[in-house]
């Protein structure tokens, strides 16, 4: 590339680090994304930015991409670009972008780990040593029970729940939406042992239903490490995070119940397809029910078994 397109590139990264104050991550990455591209345009002799087309971009992104460059990777390096090609036009030094239009490959969508029913069983029934066990064990099953988020979870205030009525208003919903959900059996009653050792702990007028040790409203990290802690304390191989709770309440209900929609609603998803990741799970099941049961399933095991 010639000393004008070397130059337009520096004058970015100078205003990147010394206008904008990006991170050194940042600046890195994107040096070394904008160097890359450079370097792709020694390679066809590209002299200037203006002589970069779009398919010659669609080409450097492919090119990476065989090279193993995941997709997130890839879409940082499209933002590197698209941002420098940006500037360029603010700086009136070129009228067009060459990257609209081109999307990095998507990444492959993965499936949410999750507990099977047994291991929420074993999980939810462990007794509790101490109040602040009782509060974890409350915890996790409001988890469960309900499919709240770790941030819905920890917003809840005692004016927030109704456990005549077995319902949970949750106010603090993805979206600001509010929503009420149903509060089952086994999560009452492992709320109503909490909120009666509650006193012991409480600050004055806090409103939260989950405290730390020092009375006040429970931190999102907190669950995490009790989780983790109480993940030990069960002898579970796995590593456990609130969400794997969330998302075995979904994928159990919707195996039961065969309902998206009603899933959809309890979980606050604004979109059909957000939930429809589910649906994948459950056909996991019953594929692994289908293997173990069918007659031709078993039949072709233990011909392969023989083999």
């Amino acid at each position: 590339m010639d000393s004008v397109a070397h130059r337009q590139l520096d004058a970015y990264l100078d205003r990147l680090r010394f206008q904008q104050r990006v991170s050194v991550h940042t600046l890195d990455a994107y040096t070394r994304d904008l160097q890359r591209l450079v370097a792709f345009c020694n390679e066809r002799e590209i002299a200037g930015w203006d002589a970069l087309h779009p398919a010659d971009l669609r080409d450097h992104i492919a090119h990476r991409h065989r090279l193993g460059l995941g997709s997130r990777s890839l879409q940082r390096a499209l933002s590197a670009i698209r941002g420098f090609f940006d500037y360029l036009i603010r700086q009136a030094e070129l009228d067009r972008n060459p990257t609209s239009g081109i999307r990095a490959p998507k990444a492959p969508k993965t499936l949410p780990r999750l507990l099977d029913v047994d291991q929420m069983i074993g999980l939810l029934e462990a007794p509790a040593d101490d109040v602040l066990e009782l509060r974890d064990v409350a915890m996790w099953e409001t988890f469960y029970s309900s499919g709240l988020r770790l941030t819905e979870l920890v917003s809840l205030d005692l004016a927030d729940l109704d456990l005549q009525a077995g319902s949970v208003l949750v106010r603090q919903g993805k979206g600001r939406k509010s929503r009420h959900v149903p509060v089952g059996e086994c999560a009452k009653k492992a709320l109503e042992r909490w909120l009666s050792a509650r006193s012991l702990i409480v600050r004055a007028s806090e409103p939260a239903i989950f405290l730390s040790r020092r009375g006040d409203r429970i931190t999102q990290r907190t669950v995490q490490s009790r989780l983790e802690r109480w993940q030990k304390k069960q002898g579970i191989p796995e590593h456990l995070h609130p969400h794997m709770l969330r998302h075995s309440f979904a994928s159990h209900l919707l195996e039961s119940s065969g309902d998206l929609r009603a899933v959809q609603e309890l979980l606050g998803h604004a979109n059909l397809s957000t939930t429809q990741v589910y649906t994948h799970l459950d056909f996991q099941h019953l594929a692994s029910v289908y293997d173990r049961t069918h007659p031709r399933a078993r039949q072709r095991q233990a011909s392969e078994g023989q083999e």
